[in-house]
């Protein structure tokens, strides 16, 4: 049984017959622990029909290069495989997606999307709701427990946040089974061709994508089944000594999820479930970073209208970051300075070189590498701007709720005031000296170099 509190009905259309129950999958792109495609699928074996799985994809979407695309394509594939094991008809069209999905419900008797969360997907998803003929409903499926549940205004910090979370996670942990479809829909041959999807070369191939950021397969392939392998050896090898080491840069004891969980490859319920028979403050840790923050983040881009940018800033944090704009700042570095890791600061400039060759920083150097950017720019304004472009253009999981609330926290966001001092005035200050004080960056900086040098090699 599906939580009602997860599902939503999206228009005021009657019942009606049809040839098909379509469920329009975007975010939640997994077949693994989908609340949406359960649904569809429950629905369509009530109704007697077949299930069609419809992706839309559009070669300009903003901010996304080669990198982002080859990583989803890669996800989207092993879903085709899955779903038409299951007797599932799973089609592509190049189409902005809530147009594709208005076409292929005109012979829907359902239409059924999971939930996106940022301006953009929520445009698309209400674009779709006005325009479909049938019933349309949104199933969520990509958090824990369901944003409207938890809070419908913009919560102040984790500490807010954690509690309503907390009195709801047993209403909504709940195990989901895979369901089998009792009308194969193999059949279905809907007037809308889909492009050729049958290898990630061929379907990189059809795309007009912008290639500026190269692909890091190498390093990160997607699909469910990688994020699974993943999460069974952060499981077995790394979560022991999560709450005490998961900061250090030398150390690599982060799951490596973040990307899987931008393209929804898989379920927070499907890692809190996994993690069950686990009693440790690291499981504590682990899972306030997967629930809390990350669902702090959701409520984040969805209650405040400029999540994406420095007008998001409120309170003390935008009051003393501009009352000290004005002040001298020790460098100033352009944004191709910037990009390419030019700085006097080799831990910043590791950093930076490690998520434009690997698609992916680590942790803590996240945070140091947004306050940086704040004591090196011109104003908060062009510091948000410029850590917003290249956390977005290199990061796989850039584009995303956590990144967007990520930046923001570097700007005082969901955090508390400090002492004061020049530019920053009383948001958080970091410095390499505390690095050094607390972490061995020798060997951080090492270990970036060895990892930027496979990537070259790896593209020669």
């Amino acid at each position: 049984m599906i939580p009602q509190g997860r599902i939503q009905k999206l228009n005021n259309m009657d019942p009606r017959e049809g040839d098909y129950v379509l469920y329009w999958m975007q975010a939640s792109q997994r077949v693994t622990c989908n609340h949406a495609l359960a649904y569809a699928i429950d629905e369509a074996n009530r109704l007697h029909l077949p299930l069609l799985v419809y992706f839309g994809l559009t070669d300009d979407y903003p901010e996304a290069y080669e990198r982002h695309y080859r990583f989803m394509v890669e996800g989207l594939l092993e879903v085709k495989k899955e779903l038409w094991a299951m007797g599932i008809q799973f089609i592509v069209l190049k189409d902005t997606p809530s147009t594709g999905a208005v076409k292929l419900s005109e012979k829907a008797a359902l239409l059924v999307t999971d939930r996106g969360y940022l301006s953009l997907q929520r445009k698309w998803r209400s674009e779709a709701a006005e325009a479909a003929s049938c019933p349309m409903f949104q199933v969520e499926s990509d958090v824990l427990v369901p944003a409207d549940e938890t809070s419908m205004k913009e919560e102040y910090s984790a500490a807010t946040i954690r509690r309503k979370i907390e009195r709801l996670i047993p209403e909504y942990a709940l195990p989901l089974e895979r369901r089998k479809m009792e009308n194969f829909s193999l059949a279905i041959s809907p007037a809308f061709p889909s492009i050729p999807f049958e290898d990630a070369e061929s379907v990189m191939e059809e795309l007009s994508v912008n290639r500026e950021v190269s692909t890091v397969s190498h390093l990160y392939k997607g699909g469910y089944s990688e994020a699974r392998r993943r999460l069974d050896e952060f499981i077995k090898h790394r979560l022991d000594f999560y709450a005490d080491k998961r900061n250090d840069p030398s150390e690599n004891l982060g799951s490596d999820l973040s990307p899987y969980f931008h393209f929804g490859q898989i379920s927070p319920l499907e890692i809190y479930l996994s993690l069950k028979d686990h009693h440790s403050e690291n499981k504590r840790v682990f899972l306030d970073e997967l629930i809390v923050r990350r669902e702090l983040a959701v409520n984040f881009v969805l209650h405040n209208p400029n999540y994406d940018s420095f007008a998001s800033i409120t309170s003390f944090a935008r009051e003393t970051l501009l009352a000290h704009q004005e002040d001298e700042r020790p460098y100033l570095y352009t944004l191709t300075e910037l990009e390419e890791g030019k700085t006097h600061d080799p831990y910043w400039n590791a950093a930076q070189l490690e998520m434009v060759h690997t698609g992916k920083m680590q942790g803590y150097m996240r945070m140091y590498w947004g306050k940086k950017i704040i004591e090196w720019t011109e104003s908060p304004e062009t510091a948000y701007e410029t850590a917003l472009h290249l956390n977005n253009k290199y990061n796989l999981d850039g584009r995303d709720p956590n990144g967007f609330a990520g930046v923001a926290w570097c700007f005082g966001k969901h955090d508390r005031g400090w002492k004061e001092r020049p530019i920053f005035g009383k948001v958080r200050y970091m410095n390499a000296n505390g690095l050094e004080r607390k972490f061995d960056m020798k060997t951080y900086v090492e270990k970036v170099q060895e990892d930027i040098g496979r990537s070259i090699n790896h593209h020669a």
